[in-house]
């Protein structure tokens, strides 16, 4: 029997098998073109009788995975312009179940639910009412415009998540009990949730894998970007400037424009964006985002919001193993890079070595990006939240991928198909290699489960000692471990 749920705006027909009903690309909000382009997220208009919900909704304007990344990632784009949709598993329409809202990544500019990893089933059959959510992105969610609100990509989330108060009950779910998770652009989207005061009231708990709170550009920066954009499409750099470019051409622009500062990566010019080479993550506007999230966590927000966080030994290692790129970097460019990046040359040197006693130039520098990008900006959410005495707990995934004769490593987004228990997922063994550790898949999804449910995944809080839970081959809690590295960064990042 086919399930239908009454939700605010009206019903809505979904899909049901192993006990499970799915529901797939629900209008959280109007679509945002024509007269809604680059403004805040309205409200969907309501429809009489019921609404199919069998197939995953409009994907956002985007473009495909840049080679090799295409290669390794799935990433579909489904047509339409009704962009701002949502999916919901769930095993019981009739329960109070804990609830967790899925933030895709893609660096703000890529990726969607409909990615076949998000599959939420596993999840659901543990008991957890599981969402997933499109939001804009690139310059139509996140492009700073006079005449428009800023962090468009951000007000998505939120409106989202305002569904989902408002509706998750006749699905079953609590909406007392929401818990946002993401990774990547995903994790960081919710570590700059805890800092909006638009999303206070909206979650209990909070998961991100692999981003924090130092990806948020100034506006001095975000201005300067969406005049660079400007120009090259020859307007002026404001809404009414960018209301007649195609959707598409946009997305172009905004590739030639982010190639250009991956090129030119000069910070006189291009700011923070020069480090992480994201043009379009959000800024800091002082009223949608009213500060860098990790300030606004130093400061005390979100001190009501259960934490998990953590990142992957080898984050870096997606960006430059699968173009070869890590076989050409030598002594020379390892040094010149720790310099860049403000590290005393001959003690990271001597560190970073000492951390990882075979490994040649191009994996050091792995190390120092994923960390500078990912593992310390974790660390200082969790310090920060340790001294305010939160609830906090961090994570490490260590199991390696084989490919790429191994220099892949416990890559970028690699725990994904572990943490949702879904190691078959389509284009998963693309990054896994074959056989991937069941074991340590029961063992991730267990873990998220028991937080979403209950607000601890199972080993000890990180306080004084620095405990971190790490997956992998041999999994176990560690005190602080990569001490000796994570201090190169005290005053630094």
């Amino acid at each position: 029997m086919e399930p239908i749920v009454e939700t605010t705006l009206g019903r809505v027909r979904g899909t049901a098998s192993g006990g499970i009903s799915l529901f797939k690309g629900i209008p959280y909000a109007a679509p945002p073109f024509g007269e809604l382009r680059f403004a805040a997220p309205a409200p969907a208009q309501p429809w009489d009788g019921v609404r199919d919900a069998l197939e995953f909704g409009p994907t956002a304007p985007k473009p495909p995975f840049a080679p090799p990344l295409d290669r390794l990632l799935r990433d579909p784009s489904i047509p339409g312009e009704g962009i701002l949709n949502l999916n919901v598993w769930t095993p019981d329409l009739e329960a109070a179940l804990p609830v967790m809202v899925w933030i895709h990544g893609g660096a703000f500019v890529n990726g969607s639910s409909a990615v076949p990893v998000y599959d939420g089933s596993a999840f659901a059959r543990d008991g957890v009412v599981f969402v997933s959510i499109n939001y804009r992105l690139g310059a139509e969610g996140f492009l700073y415009l006079d005449g428009a609100p800023a962090n468009r990509g951000l007000l998505d989330q939120v409106a989202a998540l305002r569904w989902v108060r408002e509706n998750i009950a006749a699905f079953g779910g609590n909406p007392d009990l929401v818990t946002i998770a993401g990774e990547s652009a995903g994790a960081m989207s919710v570590t700059s949730l805890l800092a909006m005061p638009d999303a206070e009231g909206l979650f209990r708990r909070a998961i991100a894998q692999s981003g924090a709170g130092h990806a948020a550009m100034s506006l001095g920066t975000a201005k300067r970007i969406a005049a660079a954009l400007a120009e090259s499409l020859g307007i002026e750099p404001t809404r009414d400037g960018f209301a007649d470019i195609d959707p598409d051409d946009l997305v172009v622009a905004q590739e030639s424009l982010s190639r250009r500062i991956l090129a030119e990566p000069d910070p006189q010019e291009w700011g923070e964006v020069a480090a992480d080479s994201m043009a379009f993550e959000p800024c800091v506007d002082g009223t949608v985002l009213p500060g860098r999230p990790i300030d606004r966590i130093v400061a005390g927000a979100a001190s009501d919001i259960d934490l998990l966080i953590g990142t992957n030994a080898d984050e870096y290692s997606l960006f430059l193993v699968p173009g070869g790129v890590d076989i050409g970097i030598d002594e020379d460019v390892l040094r010149m890079m720790l310099g860049a990046y403000g590290l005393e040359v001959e003690t990271a040197l001597a560190a970073y070595r000492a951390s990882r006693p075979d490994a040649v130039p191009g994996e050091l520098l792995s190390a120092v990006l994923g960390d500078w990008m990912f593992l310390i900006p974790a660390l200082r959410i969790a310090e920060a939240r340790t001294v305010q005495l939160l609830s906090t707990y961090v994570y490490r995934f260590e199991w390696p991928s084989s490919l790429f004769d191994g220099r892949l490593g416990a890559t970028h987004a690699l725990e994904l198909g572990f943490t949702f228990d879904n190691l078959a997922a389509e284009g998963g063994e693309l990054l896994t290699g074959p056989h991937p550790p069941q074991v340590l898949a029961d063992d991730m999804h267990r873990a998220w489960v028991s937080f979403v449910s209950t607000g601890g995944p199972g080993w000890s809080p990180y306080g004084e000692s620095r405990t971190v839970m790490c997956f992998g081959p041999e999994s176990g809690q560690l005190e602080d471990p990569g001490a000796d590295v994570r201090v190169l960064w005290e005053g630094i990042r």
